[in-house]
């Protein structure tokens, strides 16, 4: 982790301290940084904080106004914050759950939701869940205890029914149709392949980490997985109906599992 970004993350920390007292319980980085993937210039700041009880609508506002950008610059693409009570971290729902959701940054539209239940569905209502299950098995502590005694992880079937919705969810995105590269269809190959590899050997890996591995087992679509990273580096993206028949393939298999 490079010196800005650990400067920030201990900003964040003390800023939310600052706000919510005794009532923050733990702080976690998730995402690219807790997997070890964060890239500068790409990566977003993923982070989750826990407190002890329901946020009441005032101090909810005033985190926000203390960590959006324009007040606690990020240093990365954007932040994306989720603030989730104690009980809910530990109930294993797949329901999003959550307390407070702020997404800010430079290169980042500024969103602000007020609790899981007014997440819009259209939007995606399976982050919330996924993103506890991969805080679960290696949130980076950045306060409190380790971030598996807090997360409690899905059940297998929630586990898999999320990742059925997320794959459903990019499959109705538009994407420019033909053998154009296509902006974007390496995310969407790499975070289909990590579905892979949590459902069948029941990590969660970074999406580049994840496409390395089913490219070192003979993956029959190893040339456009590796075409996926490559882009990730300045190459150029595979197209997008090579990236949607991958993904409907993954979906195929995961409702085969059901």
């Amino acid at each position: 982790m490079d010196t800005d970004l650990r400067r920030y993350l201990a900003d964040l920390v003390g800023a939310a301290r600052d706000v919510l007292g005794d009532d923050l319980v733990a702080a976690y980085a998730a995402g690219s940084v807790a997997l070890g993937a964060y890239q500068a210039g790409r990566s977003d700041v993923d982070v989750a904080l826990v407190c002890a009880d329901a946020l009441a609508d005032g101090r909810k506002r005033e985190l926000v106004a203390r960590l959006r950008h324009e007040a606690l610059p990020c240093p990365a693409r954007g932040l994306e914050l989720v603030v989730y009570r104690w009980e809910a971290a530990r109930s294993g729902t797949p329901e999003p759950g959550f307390e407070v959701e702020l997404n800010t940054g430079a290169r980042m539209p500024f969103r602000v939701t007020w609790s899981g239940a007014e997440r819009p569905a259209a939007d995606g209502r399976f982050w919330y869940g996924l993103d506890r299950s991969i805080l679960h098995s290696g949130g980076l502590v950045l306060a409190g205890p380790p971030a598996a005694e807090t997360f409690t992880d899905l059940a297998p079937a929630d586990l898999r029914r999320l990742l059925m919705d997320a794959l459903t969810w990019w499959l109705a995105l538009p994407t420019p149709p033909g053998d154009a590269p296509a902006a974007g269809a390496e995310e969407a190959v790499l975070g289909a392949g990590r579905c892979v590899v949590r459902c069948h050997d029941g990590v969660w890996l970074s999406k580049v980490a994840a496409g390395r591995r089913l490219i070192d087992r003979g993956h029959p679509d190893g040339a456009l997985i590796e075409r996926s990273i490559a882009a990730r580096h300045g190459g150029p993206p595979p197209n997008g109906d090579a990236a949607r028949a991958f993904q409907r393939g993954v979906l195929d298999d995961l409702r085969a599992m059901l």
